[in-house]
């Protein structure tokens, strides 16, 4: 929810649902996702997330600021919902298709931790994030996957962007 360049961007409509309602569709795809759950401060966005059918974590306070790295959010998670393998999908490139998921998982599971180029999918075993140094050095295998999507939405811009892209450039305005 505090997104300071996109106040409520998860919350913002991509297509006819919203953005976290993209990424969760799109985990429920993915051929290696076993479980989703939304780790979050927000109780709007954990009611979406249960419209969904998933669960949803409440976010600690101290995970919750803008400055917190995505390590210890995603250790929180994995001690809350143990499992052998953490998925997060970043709910800014929702033009990634599901395949760089399941590829992601395939090789967090040789390498321990990859994470997509661009940026919108992380994963790691249990055991790499039991381990982790420290959280703003990211130890991942990148790999280049040209379906995560070329857009990175932070701005009203961006999504008006992705949108395009997603549905060719058509006319939304009435001329009058």
């Amino acid at each position: 929810m505090g997104s300071e360049r996109l106040p409520y961007k998860n919350l913002l409509p991509f297509g006819r649902e919203p953005l976290i309602g993209v990424g969760i569709r799109k985990l429920q795809e993915s051929k290696r996702i076993d479980e989703i759950v939304v780790s979050t401060e927000s109780e709007l966005i954990a009611h979406v997330a249960h419209s969904y059918g998933v669960k949803a974590l409440r976010r600690p306070r101290r995970l919750a600021e803008s400055s917190t790295p995505s390590i210890p959010v995603f250790q929180h998670i994995v001690e809350q919902f143990p499992c052998e393998m953490h998925v997060n999908f970043n709910l800014c490139f929702p033009l990634c298709q599901p395949e760089v998921i399941d590829r992601a998982v395939d090789l967090a599971l040789e390498k321990g931790e990859s994470l997509s180029v661009p940026f919108a999918v992380w994963a790691q075993t249990r055991q790499c994030l039991k381990e982790y140094g420290d959280p703003f050095d990211i130890t991942a295998y990148e790999f280049i996957d040209d379906r995560a999507g070329q857009v990175d939405v932070h701005t009203a811009t961006d999504l008006l962007e992705v949108h395009r892209l997603n549905n060719g450039k058509s006319e939304v305005w009435l001329e009058v």
